[in-house]
């Protein structure tokens, strides 16, 4: 399915049919405030592996964000969150970064890699944030594009949709999306790392 949703006049009826279709363990593709995402419910242990089918590699071995709406959700996945850590989270999100955390023993066991480790995103995207937000809790999510993309295929979501229409329920036409990934912090160690630089800038945040 195709759907086109506008972030600033979102058609809640079609809202609805993404929401459903996360909770009946369908793949979405949708609008992030970077590349486009691939994301599932987290707790759908189905869905998950399907993804992991989709990007070729071990669910352990997966470099998986979650999507939240806000930083409420994080204490339930992450263990305490010093204060410096959550100044310099709220001072960048919503926006382009990934924050690596430690994670908790409530993080579903599927994502519990030998690190035991979580990437939390806040996008600066209503569509992905509503998703959340209608859903109760995050979703998983992981890029659609693989380094060897043409930004067309990153960027458009009817190329997207092209692309994955056999192997997702859902692509989300949210405008054009973005060809820089997310920023990541490392924040497990005793000062934050920047382990990639993307679409969120680093100078003066650290």
């Amino acid at each position: 399915m195709f759907l086109e949703i506008f972030p600033h006049n979102m058609d809640m009826r079609k809202m609805q049919k993404v929401v459903d279709c996360l909770k009946s363990g369908g793949l979405v593709i949708y609008p992030t405030d970077t590349v486009y995402g691939l994301g599932c419910d987290i707790y759908n242990k189905e869905a998950v592996e399907k993804i992991c089918r989709i990007k070729n590699v071990k669910p352990e071995k997966m470099n998986f964000s979650f999507i939240c709406y806000d930083l409420s959700h994080i204490s339930d996945f992450t263990v305490s969150v010093d204060t410096p850590t959550y100044k310099l989270m709220k001072r960048c999100l919503p926006g382009p970064y990934t924050f690596i955390l430690k994670a908790n023993n409530t993080i579903p066991k599927l994502f519990k890699n030998n690190k035991k480790t979580v990437g939390i995103r806040v996008p600066d995207n209503e569509i992905a944030r509503t998703i959340v937000q209608e859903l109760g809790h995050p979703i998983l999510t992981t890029s659609v594009h693989h380094e060897d993309d043409i930004i067309d295929y990153i960027t458009d979501a009817s190329a997207i949709y092209e692309r994955y229409e056999n192997l997702v329920d859902i692509v989300i036409d949210g405008g054009v999306g973005g060809y820089k990934p997310s920023t990541i912090i490392d924040c497990t160690g005793d000062e934050p790392v920047v382990l990639r630089e993307g679409a969120g800038p680093v100078d003066g945040i650290l």
